[in-house]
C-alpha cells in the first residue's frame, strides 16, 4: 500500500491511500483517521484498507480523486520518537579522513544513533525556513522506516515483521552549528532543523525486490538546482534496518509510530555522486587540500528521488527550497 496525509487544516492531517502509479487518491479517513491512528491499530485496520487500495488501483475506488503532492503533509507530520542511524560507513570514514579524526571505536559491529525532534517534519514540497545561511545549510537524503510497537529485547529477526512502512528523507543538517554539539556528546537540537519526508509512505512489500535484508537496493536521485548532485545506493547499508530497530529496542520499547532513519546515504564508488553537501566537500578536503563547494543559500532548490528498478514511481519526490525565515520561494 501507499499512503500519505493530505493538509487539510488540522495538525495531524488526513490519512489518504495513493495508487501505485502516484496519480490517484482516495480518502482513508473512515477507517483510520490519521496514519499515526492507523499504525496504532494497524492489525485491525489494515484489511480495509488493503481492500479500498485494491479498488483504487482497478479505478473502482468511490470519491477518487487526481493526487497533487503540493498538498500533502509528510506522511507521519509529527512522530512520537525520531531516531537517525549511520548506517554507511563510507560517509563516516570521509569524514575522519577529512578531518582527521580518530576512528570510533565499534563502529563496524554497533549502530551510530542519535534521537532527534519528530515533532515538527516537513512535507516534500514545503519550503524548508531557516535563519542564517551562515549556519551552513546542507541536505541529507535518507531512507527511514515507521514502525508499530516494538517491545523491549526484540531481536533483528523479529524486527523486520514491525516494519510497517518504508519512507524517504531529507534529513536537513546546519553544519556550521554541528561541531560544538558533537562535542558536548549531548546530541543535536539546534544543527537539525525540521526534516522533510516524501509525499507518499509505502508498505515494504511496494520495493519488490528492492527490499531485502532490511534494506532498501535502489539509487536515491539527488539534485541541487537542477543539477546532478549523485545517486547514491540504498544496498550499501552496513546495517539493516532490523539491526537498527534492534540497537534502539534493546533496553526499551518503542512506541507505535516511531521512525528510525538510515543516515545520509554513501557509497565508496565516489562515480556515484553523494546524498549530501558535506561529503562532497569531505572529498574536495582530500583531493585538494580545501572545500571547493559552498552549503547551500536562500533560494537554493534540492530534489530527491528513489524509483522503481523499472523506473516507475514509488515515494514520490522531495522538491524544496530553502526561504529564510520561511518567505515565499519564488
Amino acid at each position: 500500500m501507499k499512503l500519505a496525509t493530505l493538509a487539510d487544516g488540522s495538525r495531524d492531517g488526513r490519512l489518504l491511500l495513493v495508487s501505485r502509479d502516484l496519480t490517484r487518491a482516495v480518502d482513508a479517513s473512515d477507517i483510520a483517521p490519521t496514519l499515526q491512528a492507523a499504525v496504532d491499530q494497524w492489525q485491525r485496520v489494515e484489511a480495509g484498507l488493503l481492500s479500498r487500495y485494491d479498488a483504487l488501483n482497478r479505478g473502482e475506488a468511490a470519491g477518487a480523486f487526481d493526487f497533487d503532492p503540493s498538498r500533502v503533509m509528510a506522511p507521519l507530520p509529527r512522530a512520537w520518537q525520531w531516531l537517525d542511524g549511520s548506517c554507511f560507513l563510507s560517509h563516516g570514514e570521509l569524514m575522519q579522513r577529512a578531518f582527521h579524526l580518530d576512528p570510533i571505536e565499534g563502529v563496524e559491529t554497533t549502530p551510530l544513533m542519535y534521537q532527534g525532534a519528530g515533532d515538527d517534519f516537513l512535507g516534500a514540497r514545503q519550503d524548508i525556513p531557516l535563519p542564517s545561511e551562515a549556519h551552513g545549510i546542507d541536505f541529507e537524503g535518507e531512507f527511514a522506516v515507521l514502525v508499530d510497537e516494538v517491545p523491549m529485547g526484540c531481536t533483528a529477526e523479529q524486527a523486520l515483521a514491525h516494519i510497517r512502512l518504508v519512507l524517504q528523507v531529507n534529513d536537513v543538517s546546519l553544519r556550521a552549528l554541528a561541531p560544538r554539539e558533537m562535542k558536548t556528546g549531548f546530541g543535536f537540537v539546534q544543527a537539525k532543523s525540521s526534516s522533510s519526508f516524501a509525499p507518499v509512505a509505502v508498505t515494504p512489500d511496494e520495493l519488490g525486490d528492492a527490499w531485502r535484508d532490511g534494506r532498501v537496493h535502489l539509487p536515491l536521485e539527488v539534485e541541487w538546482n537542477g543539477q546532478w548532485f549523485g545517486h547514491p545506493h540504498g544496498g550499501a547499508m552496513h546495517f539493516g534496518f532490523h539491526q537498527l530497530i534492534a540497537h534502539a529496542a534493546l533496553t526499551r520499547r518503542l512506541g507505535a509510530g516511531s521512525i528510525l532513519g538510515s543516515g545520509t546515504v554513501s557509497n565508496a564508488d565516489r562515480s556515484l555522486g553523494s546524498a549530501c553537501i558535506a561529503e562532497r566537500r569531505a572529498i574536495e578536503m582530500i583531493e585538494h587540500g580545501a572545500p571547493r563547494t559552498g552549503f547551500m543559500r536562500f533560494g537554493d532548490r534540492v530534489r530527491m528521488e528513489a524509483r522503481n528498478a523499472d523506473g516507475s514511481p514509488l515515494f514520490g519526490a522531495i522538491d524544496q527550497c530553502v526561504v529564510r525565515g520561511g518567505a515565499p520561494c519564488a
